[in-house]
């Protein structure tokens, strides 16, 4: 295990880490073809916006009348851009890293403030981060989407983040109110006259939702898996039996989903080892959605787990993607900053573990995140029918037939992954059912 996590290491120091910087927007020789920036240049802006009179669950006491507050929620907005003379790609953006929480900078290609590119409406993809984390966790990804025409919003979910973390109860409770939120918030801003940049910009009819963790089980929540009745009584639960307006036994909830979101990625969700759905509740998914995991997730568990999500959703079009011998941080998070870079040698547990994985090298990882993402979100957001074929692979990646002619064409016999590159499926498994 030792010398695993030693090479875990070394890859990604020598891949994230360019020129003494921790780089989101790394593409490596041996990423699939879809991982590749899209031709759009990257604009990035900063905004708040406020959910009125929301139940305060840290505030709220069992029995007693239900707190409410204004909840203001930072949202990070990556577009495609119009860049104008001088301009150049590259923007830092700061940050913590968890535990202890030190100060950072990671860099990627969009640019702050840029002008938005308005040739046609782009589909709204809405990212949702894990507990703790924040809105820069999955950056990697909203960079890469924006360059190939989609809006990204990423969220810092309060009492969820670095900054704030606080009371579980509040994050059990917020997560899927916070992702509908967001999605009818960008769908105002997105009309014309709304004074906002995104007017015009933002198309949020055809919306996706990420979500890694508990962001997984937000998005698990809002795309129709309501939470069993057991669940909301449990004593972790918040308070009131509040939980109770998102269970799969309440008619308001099972008739409030949302048709605007098109589909949805659900990375690692929690909640299914928990107790929180059962096969009754798991009927109400009708989205499609991609479930993404590590065989290996100590986390959100995997058979009992997100591959138990898969094998429940029995009533939409769903797959499994799974990183063999991953752990939970399969895939989401961007390369651990060099801050937290410490002696891997080292039995203490270390906020490198927070991004890194002791098999998988996050780079590889969030590239391959980056082309199904695009493959996905490309199919049912933009209506592209040869996303398909990316997902037209035989289970095991590395059962797949690698099979070039000298013209670099594929023979009869070849039947490997499409757009990955000779021995790059290894370690994968695709799955599919509907």
């Amino acid at each position: 295990m030792r010398g695993l996590f030693v090479c875990s290491v070394l890859l990604t120091a020598t891949i994230g880490f360019i020129a003494g910087q921790t780089r989101i927007d790394v593409v490596t020789p041996a990423a699939p073809e879809l991982a590749a920036f899209g031709t759009h240049a990257i604009g990035v802006r900063t905004i708040e916006v406020t959910d009125r009179d929301r139940p305060d669950i840290l505030n709220t006491k069992e029995g007693g009348p239900t707190a409410r507050y204004d909840r203001t929620l930072t949202l990070e907005i990556w577009y495609p851009a119009k860049l104008s003379a001088g301009q150049s790609a590259g923007t830092d953006y700061r940050t913590i890293t968890r535990d202890p929480a030190i100060r950072t900078t990671i860099r990627g290609r969009a640019v702050r403030d840029a002008e938005p590119a308005r040739a046609a409406a782009c589909p709204l993809v809405v990212i949702s981060h894990g507990y703790p984390g924040n809105r820069y966790l999955l950056s990697h990804l909203g960079e890469n989407l924006a360059s190939k025409g989609f809006v990204t919003v990423s969220i810092d979910h309060k009492d969820s983040t670095y900054d704030d973390q606080k009371a579980f109860a509040s994050t059990l409770y917020n997560r899927s109110f916070d992702q509908l939120f967001v999605l009818n918030e960008i769908d105002r801003l997105g009309k014309t006259g709304s004074g906002s940049f995104l007017a015009g910009l933002v198309d949020a009819s055809r919306a996706g939702l990420v979500g890694y963790s508990m962001g997984g089980y937000g998005v698990v929540n809002a795309i129709g898996g309501g939470f069993r009745d057991a669940s909301v009584a449990a004593p972790t639960a918040p308070p009131n039996r509040l939980l109770a307006e998102r269970a799969a036994s309440n008619a308001a909830y099972r008739a409030s989903i949302d048709p605007r979101i098109r589909a949805a990625i659900a990375i690692g969700p929690w909640g299914m080892q928990s107790g929180y759905w059962d096969a009754e509740g798991l009927k109400g998914i009708k989205t499609p959605v991609l479930f993404v995991a590590g065989s290996a997730d100590e986390v959100s568990g995997y058979d009992k787990g997100t591959r138990a999500l898969y094998q429940g959703a029995v009533n939409t079009d769903r797959y499994l993607l799974t990183f063999v011998n991953a752990g939970h941080n399969a895939a989401a998070p961007y390369p651990a900053p060099a801050e937290v870079m410490t002696d891997p040698a080292s039995s203490r547990a270390s906020p490198f573990t927070h991004y890194a994985d002791p098999v998988w090298d996050t780079t590889r990882m969030n590239n391959v995140l980056q082309h199904f993402a695009t493959a996905y979100f490309g199919l049912h957001l933009k209506d592209d029918a040869a996303m398909q074929e990316f997902f037209n692979v035989v289970p095991h990646g590395k059962d797949g037939v690698f099979s070039i002619d000298r013209d670099g064409k594929p023979t009869a016999t070849h039947t490997y992954w499409k757009g990955f590159k000779r021995g790059t499926a290894v370690g994968l498994l695709l799955e599919h059912a509907r």
